[in-house]
């Protein structure tokens, strides 16, 4: 098979995209964040629906965010009464998803100089996530709570081509589930309406490469892995 430039331009934009954990505070202008949610909203969708609807934080607002997230996930009389309003993960591991999440983790770890002993340190780091890894803009998606489980599929194929889209843009991003779990207080600062259910976050701006941790790549299943040929 012959690969086009414009096919290698697209794998080249989806084969790059990694979570990264630490960003430039460089701003990424109002035009561009909503060109990239403009192409993202060409997204499939079943019969349209379209049920994407996304908080885009800068400056104060996204710093006051992390601030209450941060205050409320550091204090251990407060975090205990935060619960994820849906099940990101599953309620019982199994392998071999149990094992390639054990490995990210302690491959990132072990790229900071964390061991298992250092409850604090890991602690810490988790806790990054809720300043965005320090990207300039924040995002908070959410979905209308009538929607059911198609649409949710619809939202992934959302989020990955807004991610996709900046890989393009040279924009880096960060997917991050950690904050279900702080639904309540992304609703009470972003006010949102009671309608509306948190489905995830996500980091965007322009990666730090001087951070180690950065460096991560993860490993992916080849084809043969995951793939049934029937003929």
């Amino acid at each position: 098979m012959i690969t086009s430039p414009e096919q290698k331009i697209v794998d080249e934009a989806i084969t790059s995209r990694r979570s990264i954990r630490a960003f430039l505070p460089t701003p990424v202008a109002r035009a561009d964040i909503e060109a990239l949610l403009s192409v993202a909203s060409r997204a499939p969708s079943g019969s349209n629906t379209q049920p994407w609807k996304v908080y885009v934080l800068t400056g104060e607002i996204r710093q006051r965010l992390s601030d209450e997230i941060l205050a409320t996930y550091l204090d251990p009389s407060q975090v205990s009464e935060h619960q994820e309003e849906y099940h990101y993960y599953p309620q019982q591991w199994v392998s071999p998803y149990v094992d390639r999440r054990r490995k990210i983790g302690w491959d990132l770890y072990a790229l900071l100089g964390l061991t298992r002993e250092d409850k604090a340190g890991m602690q810490a780091q988790h806790g990054r996530n809720y300043c965005f890894f320090d990207a300039p803009v924040g995002l908070i998606f959410t979905i209308d709570r009538v929607m059911e489980q198609g649409s949710w599929l619809d939202y992934g194929m959302f989020l990955q081509s807004l991610m996709i889209a900046a890989r393009a843009r040279g924009l880096d991003t960060c997917p991050q589930a950690a904050f279900t779990q702080f639904h309540k207080v992304i609703a009470r600062v972003l006010q949102m309406p009671d309608g509306e259910q948190l489905v995830c976050g996500m980091a965007l701006g322009y990666a730090d490469h001087s951070k180690i941790e950065n460096t991560l790549k993860t490993e992916r299943e080849p084809v043969a892995g995951f793939a049934t040929f029937l003929e």
